[in-house]
């Protein structure tokens, strides 16, 4: 079984490959966020072969024979260890007051909600925060570097991908010393935010003619909206068209799950 150590170091040589191939491999112009494009899509392709053939079907299998309570508590008790990494990263942000209310959620759902499985710090007005070191690297000035697309891991860039590398690190999850046990809880995780993302795929396939280039930058438009906070500087030349329909907010909704 690989150690945590050897998959770090497996994700740092996969990027540095992928910077190697890529500037070999793009032919032609390509959109000054994606010059990796071409193998970017070649590392799509694999990835979404591996969703389809493997980790699709069991997350249909687990949606449709696991209870809707154990669903449930299972996201949630994912989410509120996740808080942990989100009060971290609220502090090295300098959002003391938002650290304060995360810190009071994680200390309510763990206290209160069963170790996190039911999440009661929502109905007492305390809501979910995203944020993660590839934020903080934004915020301290960091450029987000060009769109990445991981092996196995999806959607990235240069700037989120070392992000990723420090969030594993302080993950709670990665630091059970059991072997088996670790991995199994990250294949849990995996297969349950899987499940919650199937009715996405199926409204993506129909909505998106391209879904690379839809993923792409739906992901870039997300990770600045979180970096803002909610309100990044408007781009009138490329303004966004609002959902004009229930399905198109149905996707929207769907993808901040996935791209979160």
């Amino acid at each position: 079984m690989l150690t945590l150590k050897q998959l770090k170091s497996i994700l740092l040589i996969c990027v540095t490959t992928t910077m190697t191939i890529s500037c070999a491999s793009v032919n032609g112009p390509s959109p000054d966020h994606d010059p990796f494009e071409s193998y970017n899509r070649a590392m799509f392709s694999f990835n979404d072969a591996v969703d389809r053939n493997i980790l699709k079907p069991v997350a249909a299998a687990y949606k449709d024979y696991v209870p809707t309570p154990v669903q449930s508590g299972i996201s949630n008790f994912f989410s509120n260890l996740g808080d942990i990494l989100v009060v971290l990263n609220d502090l090295l942000q300098g959002k003391f007051a938002q650290a304060r209310d995360d810190s009071l959620r994680f200390f309510v759902n763990t206290f209160f909600g069963l170790f996190g499985l039911i999440d009661v710090a929502t109905y007492m007005d305390l809501p979910k925060h995203h944020e993660d070191f590839g934020q903080t690297l934004a915020v301290w000035g960091v450029s987000d570097g060009p769109y990445l697309v991981l092996p196995f891991l999806g959607a990235s860039t240069l700037r989120d991908t070392a992000g990723l590398v420090v969030d594993l690190q302080a993950d709670p999850i990665y630091e059970i010393r059991d072997t088996e046990a670790r991995y199994a809880t990250i294949a849990l995780k995996t297969v349950d935010t899987r499940a919650e993302l199937l009715g996405a795929s199926k409204v993506l396939d129909k909505a998106a003619f391209d879904r690379y280039a839809f993923l792409r930058d739906a992901y870039l438009q997300r990770r600045k909206h979180l970096i803002y906070d909610g309100s990044p500087p408007v781009d009138e030349k490329n303004r966004p068209k609002p959902a004009n329909s229930a399905e198109d907010q149905l996707l929207e909704e769907d993808l901040e799950k996935v791209l979160q």
